[in-house]
């Protein structure tokens, strides 16, 4: 088995007496891009500033690549590509010097990469960044998270300002990155981008983690409407009956009902009165999300508490 590339065990901070995170354990093995979702103050960046040792735990522990963050090595960090919710960017410089200044920190010559990215985003280098719109900001931010072509990848929002455009150019990138070996940790609110992007996801919530799966997994678990078409109107007491099934509703020659977990039972039923023809409606990501972020997970998701 693969070894981890990020691994977080039991991660806990407290500022005071007022808690970031609780008992955060999930892991990101190298070339798996993993969802990190949660609403506004739930510890998601808490999380990532502790994982690249912007934070001092209060207790647990967080590595990369193997190394303990507290301790990894200046070699480790060049590994490590950050951006954060607010880029830091030196304003009164322009693009290309703010990315020049980086790439020497990391003694590492970015040149191609810097004008390769910059050309795929349509971003002008030579302005002052405190004279760019929010969103050619982030697109300095995103390309100084990627141009050292690191083996770990820990974004924050990064399509926070980005046009659709721009954003589809993000997605691109991302795809290539993991293809090459890389792991990325990805915070969004856009839940349709990771949706598309990501293998697995972690979801927090009042910064206690409540589960970590796969987005194939949760939408196995999910509720899910089905509609039934038959040759002649059926009973729909022939359906409230199958396990698994509930508001079983009848128009005409079709039957909707709601299905949770396999449907083998319910299509065995269906064929056994002259199916014709099943439709289903899967979940999506935003429904799943907030059916487990806003109380009372009736999907039957496991929770860690």
């Amino acid at each position: 088995m693969p070894t981890s590339a990020i691994s977080l065990k039991g991660v806990t901070k407290f500022y005071g007496h007022e808690l970031g995170v609780m008992d955060v354990t999930f892991e990101v093995l190298p070339g798996e891009i993993m969802g990190f979702l949660g609403p506004n103050g739930a510890g998601k960046t808490t999380t990532m500033r502790a994982l690249v040792g912007l934070l001092k735990l209060t207790s647990g522990q967080a590595y990369i690549l193997g190394e303990e963050v507290t301790i990894y090595s200046h070699e480790m960090r060049k590994e490590i590509g950050y951006l954060p919710g607010s880029p830091g960017l030196y304003e009164n410089l322009t693009g290309w010097e703010h990315l020049r200044f980086l790439a020497k920190m990391r003694d590492c010559d970015c040149t191609e990469e810097i004008r390769s990215m910059a050309e795929r985003f349509d971003l002008d280098l030579h302005r002052r960044i405190k004279d760019l719109s929010k969103g050619n900001q982030q697109k300095i931010g995103v390309i100084q998270a990627f141009m050292h072509r690191p083996s770990i990848l820990i974004l924050d929002e990064p399509t926070s300002g980005l046009d659709p455009i721009v954003q589809r150019e993000f997605s691109a990138l991302v795809d290539e990155t993991q293809s090459r070996g890389a792991a990325i940790l990805l915070s969004s609110h856009v839940l349709s981008e990771v949706e598309h992007l990501a293998d697995r996801v972690v979801i927090i919530n009042d910064g206690k983690q409540l589960l970590v799966d796969e987005i194939s997994n949760l939408k196995k678990r999910t509720l899910r409407t089905v509609d039934l078409f038959f040759g002649s109107p059926i009973p729909p007491e022939v359906f409230s009956r199958v396990h698994g099934i509930k508001d079983v509703h009848t128009y005409g020659n079709r039957i909707t009902c709601t299905v949770i977990g396999a449907e083998t039972e319910l299509l065995k039923v269906a064929v056994e009165h002259g199916l014709e023809s099943v439709q289903t409606h899967e979940s999506n990501l935003d429904e799943i999300f907030f059916s487990i972020v806003e109380g009372g997970d009736p999907n039957g998701y496991s929770t860690i508490s």
